[in-house]
């Protein structure tokens, strides 16, 4: 649409093409580094809705674009401009609602949890086809039939707009949304130091057995979507809080993380390699994911969706229809074949089958580019798409709520989620320049490589299913203690 409405039908400036596609990104890798560390070190409650905030200002900046006003390049710099601030709160969502969500998810579900809240971006993705293909329609008599092609700012600033809707609807109940009770109770103690041997271990366990038991009760009953959460006194709210009050090292690991206990904690190689798996298996699934999925001109031309012939009306609707037929194929699927297999394949299984399998189909599709047939090029695209979904695009959101301590959780899927961010951003600049020198097949098979080396990354995490992470820490900090004969300072 920016092209028709700037440039005459013409494509885009190379270098100002990839800053507004790479702009989300950038601002991303910024969000998520940010919040992540806010989130830790404040307190999910204090922090979470704040990102939103800022997501619905920079949506409405955007909208603001002043394309009749400015000269072309200068538009797109100023939409870049604001995307970059829109994907710093889109970016800070991310270790936000997963620390969210998994600081609340009783543990045999929340892998689960976790995967339906990231199952909604192949749905988002689907409605923001259907809202511009029925906007596109709307349009019809005034693009079409009386030539005005400049209305295509319409249609592209109310589809944007349009999504400002869900972005308000939720704004009030995560402004609102309280602490998680341990999280809450951990604020209000002052513990300087873990001490009491095995003994804490056990009790840690046995409130995580606790939580288990509750939860499968609950599952018979109505129930909030999140489990393991107290909201009310009495019963087992208060046999809870005995328990939280009386456990020193679950105090410890529920406290406020700071920066200097961050990183004192992934020094030790055992908890350092966990977040290099997380960072680096997000990083190259990114570079071949965002590198399909934010150059689809490329993947729409094979199946006859680009948009290449008829008045700019018809290729419009062309290259929405062929968006739709993209989502519908292997996004959407591909996230609920993980929401209801993960807790039973498990999420280390999940990613590496689907790094190998995008894998191949990338192969594929890098050997067969130019002499695959339409309908099997869009076979071979829609299970890359699947396994994209069903695989490590889901898992490695997943992984960093589940495999790091409470108290590091939300900054670690930060840099996590930040590293993949950094892959996106490659992908975006890189991409257009790099298949022009050395054509498209050349970078599909870039693509494959980072596929198989996500999948030997994967190979360093551990299997999360059924995990605590806090179990874990403590038993790490006791493991401390013992050596260093005495308290362990966690300031």
């Amino acid at each position: 649409m920016l092209q028709y409405r700037l440039y005459g039908g013409a494509h885009l400036p190379a270098h100002l093409e990839g800053f507004v596609k790479a702009g989300a990104n950038i601002g991303s890798v910024i969000g998520q580094f940010a919040f992540g560390y806010l989130a830790d070190a404040l307190g999910r409650q204090r922090v979470y809705g704040k990102e939103l905030m800022l997501i619905i200002f920079a949506t409405i900046m955007t909208l603001t674009t002043p394309t009749g006003s400015l000269s072309p390049d200068n538009s797109l710099i100023y939409l870049g401009v604001w995307r970059i601030v829109l994907g710093v709160g889109v970016g800070g969502d991310y270790p936000m609602s997963a620390s969210v969500t998994s600081d609340r998810a009783n543990i045999r579900k929340r892998g689960t949890m976790l995967t339906y809240i990231f199952s909604m971006q192949g749905w988002g993705s689907l409605v923001g086809s259907l809202i511009v293909i029925i906007l596109l329609a709307i349009y019809k008599g005034v693009i079409d039939g009386e030539g005005k092609i400049s209305k295509v700012d319409g249609v592209w600033r109310i589809a944007v707009g349009l999504s400002l809707v869900p972005a308000f609807g939720t704004l009030y109940q995560r402004l609102t949304l309280g602490e998680s009770t341990r999280y809450e109770k951990s604020k209000a103690l002052d513990v300087n130091a873990v001490g009491g041997g095995e003994d804490e271990i056990h009790k840690l366990k046995e409130l995580q057995r606790k939580q288990e038991a509750k939860g499968a009760k609950e599952e018979s009953r109505p129930s909030s979507p999140v489990d393991g959460e107290s909201t009310k006194k009495g019963g087992d709210g208060d046999s809870e809080d005995a328990d939280v009050k009386s456990l020193r090292a679950e105090d410890v690991v529920k406290r406020p993380a700071h920066f200097k206990d961050f990183v004192r904690h992934f020094s030790q190689w055992e908890n350092a390699k966990l977040l290099f798996a997380t960072s680096a298996s997000w990083f190259l699934l990114d570079i071949a994911f965002y590198g399909i999925n934010l150059n689809q001109n490329v993947v729409l031309q094979q199946i006859g969706f680009d948009g290449s012939s008829g008045s700019p009306w018809h290729r419009l609707f062309r290259v929405s229809t062929g968006n739709i037929i993209i989502t519908v194929l292997g996004f959407v699927p591909g996230y609920y074949a993980t929401l209801f297999t993960i807790e039973i394949l498990g999420r280390k299984w999940i990613q590496i089958q689907g790094f190998l399998l995008s894998a191949l189909f990338l192969g594929i599709l890098a050997g067969k580019f130019y002499t695959l047939s339409t309908v099997q090029f869009i076979v071979c695209f829609a299970f890359l798409q699947f396994f994209f979904n069903f695989g490590a695009n889901t898992t490695t959101y997943c992984y960093p709520a589940e495999v790091f301590p409470t108290r590091y959780k939300a900054f670690a899927h930060g840099i996590s989620a930040a590293s993949g961010k950094a892959g996106a951003i490659i992908s975006a600049l890189a991409f257009n320049q790099l298949s022009k020198k050395i054509g498209t097949p050349a970078c599909l098979w870039i693509f494959f490589g980072c596929c198989l080396g996500g999948a030997v990354v994967s190979l360093l995490l551990p299997e999360v299913k059924g995990r605590d992470a806090d179990v874990i820490l403590a038993q790490q900090i006791e493991e401390r203690r013992r050596r260093e004969g005495g308290n362990v300072d966690v300031d």
